[in-house]
């Protein structure tokens, strides 16, 4: 029952506030600032004045002598009958009409401290103006259990008040300990209840609460768990400065804090709820309003302590008090982003991903809630709570990204070096002596930036990149419109993608898609200007004729043709024909054509590549006889299945993807291009004892054979064969070995191979969206073969339904296939055997009458997904007629 009481107290209570909010500010934004602070002075008056009659008539002054017929202490009480919320309406109007305010009795307020008491009893403070605030204190940053604090060190908020003589209360991790003791002992939680509510309601009293102790030079900032941000020689680059400049940002005391928050969550039903939950919401406003007009630095201190509450993700405060405190974050300036991101990233992983899981239930619920809302005028990016949220996610993705197992500085700065000198039109020069025109820079996020931070240069973050998208979300978005707003009205529609964490990488590829038909469209339109200006016929796409028997080579001239000519055709929607054979290619033909030219490319007898089996994947041969042209063309093919939307059978380590987004190969990267030579080398570097030089007899000096079983030698630094690796030297070793294999031995043909691809991808979002492994996802495909999800995907047309006998028949036979005779039947279908990005639930597959039962075999529209199917009575023939197909099929059966 008192938890009823509580919430009919405090809701009027927040009535009140917002009345005299409502009515106090009006007209406020043509105030000059001087004008703007002294009526926010006055409205904290009004509120202060009205929360004071607000608990004389709800509680009483606690003098059983009382006289006042407007206090509950009285005897002639005249309010006895009336509820919490109209009580709230009676306060306004006393105040207005200065009523008698009763004297507080002093058993109902914490009192001020005395030098003889407890410094950890202290929570209460006296401010007035021209009097010395903390008489004695040399430091102006308070200590949790202090007395009194500099008043320069209060929000501006509380020194434009400062002429009002008021008492300030906080908290500290002995007080909430005190106050839940004597609940318990009590049997009465109003005292912890009121001096929550009055807390968390005031700016400047949780700016006080929780401050770390006076010239303290470090905490611990988790509980649960150690993570090392660097490791191996990444530790080097780590940099002190920025371990003290994120030390420096955190002004509160995490353990005690956490601990105290701990203490109250474990209280039996949580008495606090209603009023924190209240006071929160209250605290929101009162931030986002003084917030309008300017920020203090101090907001840190207490929207880090609020961001403690271990109870933000209840359902209570989701559809309040979190809401409204995520907005106050996603207006803080960039750099106070920043520091706040710095300070979170100081958390570890348990504690950082707790934070990342209540925002997402915060998104989560809205979405579920306003499911029926969603319409073409109201949609997720218009629901400021959802883009709140998101907003302070990002700043945790920073923080996760921040604190988690970054690259070192120096390979950094040498990457920037190579990518800065390796630029478009360097590597251009190469492509057939074509110089293009300047490519639009790519954004670079404002956060991102001041932090000096990016993807791409973390290894490993605290938190899964997984973890930050929210499917539910993703399943709600219209992304054209999405990416239209991006686009178009990016500084007055909110747009999720800046926001690409959030998104799955089938939503950030359709966005991508929506980019790439943009840009397919204006070359088109380009096309046909040029042919009214300059005469000849049109040329609006990418039109490539080859012959099957010699597909490499026509693709070679072909495409060689155009990058001469203008390589901005590349950019065009590409067409294939097969010579001889009739089709209108609308995807399936130029599924064929990129299946087909990748068997040949990669085949391990022309020698461009090797093949490890141990990783199943390729590697460039640095011996190849293919000339630069070769490893181009396969570049280009590689940008535009990405930029068509085609999947390729291509089986690149993740390195090469690394690579192409700017990075070097490292050790790291090792274990996908050649695993038991990594396996040796850990081996080496794990080796602690002294007869290191005996056991691996290891020069700076390394052998090969090339493709004709001739053995070569190379030196990794001057004078190698004469230099023993040894227990010092050995990390230097394996690094030089690392970056011999993955860079340098492979200049050439990789420069000629990002050649290719840069020319069909420079001006595309790949790089501001896709992290390497999306990248690959992008040209592989997924690699889970759900059928069951394409069933449930599937469409009929022609007479059939899904609970066609036929139908139930072919699923029936699908299912009992082996995996490879599924690839040939995607195959059979599509065009290609490759699962497209977001599982098969995203092929949009048509199943078709083809007439009644018959002896034919099944045909497909391989263009649009079409399969066609005579009405086959029973499973045993579906089997037999649907294998044929697929098996003998190739140039055959798809149209």
């Amino acid at each position: 029952m008192s938890s009823i009481k509580n919430t009919s107290s405090l809701d009027g209570q927040e009535s009140a506030s917002d009345l005299t909010r409502s009515d106090s500010l009006s007209g406020t934004e043509h105030k000059d600032p001087a004008q703007r602070s002294e009526i926010m002075s006055k409205r904290l008056a009004a509120r202060e004045l009205i929360t004071q009659y607000y608990h004389q008539l709800t509680e009483g002054c606690g003098n059983a002598a009382c006289s006042n017929e407007n206090c509950a202490s009285s005897s002639t009480f005249r309010f006895k009958e009336i509820d919490k919320n109209n009580l709230a309406v009676e306060a306004i109007e006393l105040s207005k009409a200065k009523a008698t305010l009763c004297e507080r009795r002093p058993g109902k307020i914490p009192r001020l401290p005395s030098e003889s008491d407890n410094s950890s009893s202290a929570t209460t403070l006296t401010m007035t103006r021209g009097e010395p605030v903390g008489l004695g204190a040399k430091s102006k940053m308070p200590s949790p259990t202090a007395s009194s604090v500099d008043e320069s060190f209060l929000p501006s908020s509380s020194n434009s008040n400062s002429s009002l003589t008021k008492e300030l209360q906080f908290l500290t991790e002995d007080k909430i300990n005190d106050l839940i003791d004597e609940c318990n002992l009590s049997n009465s939680c109003q005292k912890l209840i009121h001096f929550i509510g009055s807390v968390f309601n005031n700016p400047t009293s949780v700016m006080l609460s929780f401050r770390k102790p006076s010239g303290e030079a470090s905490f611990d900032t988790s509980s649960d768990v150690k993570v090392s941000k660097y490791s191996n020689h990444d530790s080097q680059g780590c940099s002190n400065a920025l371990d003290v400049q994120k030390d420096s940002d955190n002004t509160v005391d995490l353990p005690a804090v956490r601990r105290a928050f701990q203490r109250l969550k474990e209280m039996p039903e949580q008495p606090f709820q209603n009023a924190l939950i209240t006071a929160l919401t209250t605290l929101a406003r009162t931030l986002e309003l003084e917030m309008k007009y300017k920020s203090d630095p101090s907001y840190l201190h207490i929207l880090t302590v609020v961001m403690e509450i271990p109870m933000l993700h209840y359902l209570e405060y989701l559809e309040s008090a979190f809401p409204g405190i995520c907005k106050v974050i996603s207006i803080l300036p960039i750099n106070e982003q920043a520091r706040l991101a710095r300070v979170w990233s100081t958390y570890g992983h348990d504690r950082l991903k707790e934070m990342v899981q209540s925002l997402q239930q915060l998104i989560t619920v809205r979405i579920i809630n306003l499911e029926s809302s969603w319409s073409s005028t109201y949609r997720p990016s218009d629901d400021s709570t959802i883009t709140s949220a998101t907003r302070v996610l990002k700043i945790l993705y920073y923080a996760s990204l921040l604190g988690g197992v970054i690259d070192s500085p120096e390979l950094i700065e040498e990457e920037k070096r190579l990518n800065e000198s390796e630029t478009i039109q360097e590597l251009m020069s190469g492509a057939f002596g074509y110089e293009p025109k300047d490519s639009t820079p790519v954004k670079e996020d404002p956060l991102g930036k001041e932090l000096g931070v990016q993807v791409i240069n973390c290894r490993k973050p605290l938190v899964p990149f997984e973890d930050f998208i929210n499917e539910p979300l993703n399943d709600n978005l219209d992304i054209g419109v999405d990416y239209t707003n991006y686009k178009l009205e990016s500084e007055n529609k909110f747009s999720f993608v800046p926001y690409c964490f959030i998104l799955t990488t089938a939503s950030k590829h359709t966005s991508m898609y929506y980019d790439n038909r943009i840009r397919m469209l204006h070359e088109r339109r380009t096309a046909f200007v040029q042919t009214l200006v300059h005469g000849g016929p049109p040329n609006p796409f990418l039109r490539i004729r080859v012959r099957r028997d010699h597909i490499i080579d026509d693709a070679l001239v072909n495409l060689e043709m155009i990058a001469m000519e203008n390589p901005s055709d590349l950019r065009k929607q590409l067409f294939v024909e097969f010579e001889g054979e009739q089709g209108l290619d609308e995807g399936g033909v130029s599924k064929e054509f990129f299946q087909l030219i990748v068997e040949e490319l990669f085949n391990p007898d022309i020698g461009m590549f090797t093949y490890n089996e141990e990783s199943h994947h390729f590697w460039f041969n640095s011996l190849s006889f293919e000339n630069d042209a070769q490893f181009t063309l396969i570049g280009i093919l590689l940008g535009l299945a990405i930029y068509n939307s085609c999947i390729l059978d291509i089986h690149f380590p993740m390195v090469v993807y690394r690579k192409l987004m700017g990075k070097k190969g490292t050790f790291k990267d090792l274990f996908d291009v050649d695993p038991t030579l990594m396996a040796s080398l850990q081996e080496m570097l794990d080796y602690k004892q002294d007869d290191f030089e005996d056991v691996f007899e290891q020069m700076f000096r390394i052998g090969y054979s090339d493709v004709f079983g001739n053995n070569h030698t190379y030196d990794l630094k001057e004078n190698g064969e004469n230099t023993p690796v040894t227990q010092e030297n050995k990390q230097e070793f394996v690094d030089l070995y690392a970056d011999y294999l993955l860079n340098k031995s492979i200049d050439q043909q990789f420069k000629s191979f990002k050649r290719g691809f840069l020319m069909v991808t420079s001006e595309s979002p790949l790089k501001q969206l896709f992290r390497p492994e999306e990248i690959e996802m992008l040209v592989c495909g997924s690699k889970i073969f759900d059928f069951h999800a394409l069933e449930e995907a599937t469409e009929y047309d022609g007479g059939f339904t899904a609970f066609s006998p036929t139908i139930r028949n072919f699923w029936t036979v699908v299912h009992s296939m082996t995996e490879e005779d599924k690839k040939k039947l995607l195959q059979f279908t599509t065009g290609t055997d490759r699962v497209p990005v977001g599982g098969l639930s995203k092929l949009k597959m048509i199943i078709a009458k083809n007439g009644p039962d018959s002896d034919r075999l099944p045909t497909s529209h391989t263009c649009f997904n079409v399969l066609l199917l005579p009405e086959y009575p029973t499973v045993d023939k579906m089997r037999d007629r649907l294998l044929k197909a697929i098996n003998y099929s190739k140039g055959f059966g798809m149209l």
